[in-house]
């Protein structure tokens, strides 16, 4: 039970900071032995984030499909990621970005880059979403499936450096991991089915709730945050575990 509410935990806060889920869930394994024990419950996880920011921003989701422009945007700033990843786990890349040391230079590089660009001025909201912006903030977001880069960091990142102010830079975040979240939940689902696991085991149910709530609480509390304060406390902290990281490496 302890291991499913650290893992829940993990997965909800860290998908939505830009801090990184992936390098939170590896360090869990490694240092504090914390594994997700099956493929289910690790699907469980992601269904658990990707309904959070379904049910969250359902308003927008709704008005984004009124305007098909923006949803079409939303929608393919996640396909050089979906292809990426895709084309990284078909050919077995993705467990080689695994390492320790990776997540500890890409959680201090990306902490600064995430820096400098909250250092941007804020001339843009949401409305301003030209096709440009979403295509270099899609390009940007292949990089988060490097642990340790963060996909909403990345995402948060690319779009402070292109002039949306923080709400509208985490909105926008948001909205493009629904299809990237979608397409990891399908495609676990897939491999469920292959390998006849069974998907709606109490273990597994547990996961999803516990992720679901939170995320959902994550996602409410970023963004009442980034309305009173700048990012700082987060490129503090990415500074702080990936320099603890590098000294227990080096």
């Amino acid at each position: 039970m302890l291991d499913i509410l650290v893992l829940s935990l993990i997965q909800g806060i860290t998908e939505f900071l830009p801090i990184s889920s992936s390098s939170h869930l590896i360090l869990a394994s490694d240092f504090l032995n914390f594994t997700i024990k099956n493929l289910s419950q690790d699907v469980s996880l992601h269904i658990g984030s990707f309904l959070a920011v379904i049910i969250y921003f359902r308003d927008d989701i709704f008005n984004f499909v009124k305007e098909k422009k923006l949803f079409f945007k939303i929608f393919i700033a996640s396909l050089p990621t979906i292809f990426v990843g895709a084309f990284l786990v078909l050919f077995d890349y993705a467990e080689k970005l695994r390492g320790i040391e990776i997540i500890a230079w890409t959680t201090l590089i990306f902490g600064i880059l995430l820096f400098l660009s909250d250092k941007s001025s804020t001339k843009h909201s949401i409305k301003k979403l030209n096709y440009k912006d979403i295509f270099i903030i899609g390009f940007f977001q292949i990089l988060s499936l490097i642990p340790g880069v963060s996909r909403a960091g990345i995402t948060i990142t690319a779009a402070r450096f292109l002039n949306f102010d923080r709400v509208s830079a985490a909105k926008i975040s948001f909205l493009i991991s629904i299809p990237t979240l979608a397409a990891v939940s399908i495609y676990g689902l897939y491999k469920i089915i292959m390998h006849d696991e069974v998907l709606l085991k109490n273990i597994n149910i547990l996961s999803l709730i516990f992720s679901f709530i939170f995320s959902y609480i994550t996602i409410n509390f970023f963004l009442k945050y980034i309305k009173k304060f700048n990012l700082n406390i987060f490129v503090f902290y990415r500074l702080i575990v990936g320099i603890i990281l590098l000294v227990l490496i080096y």
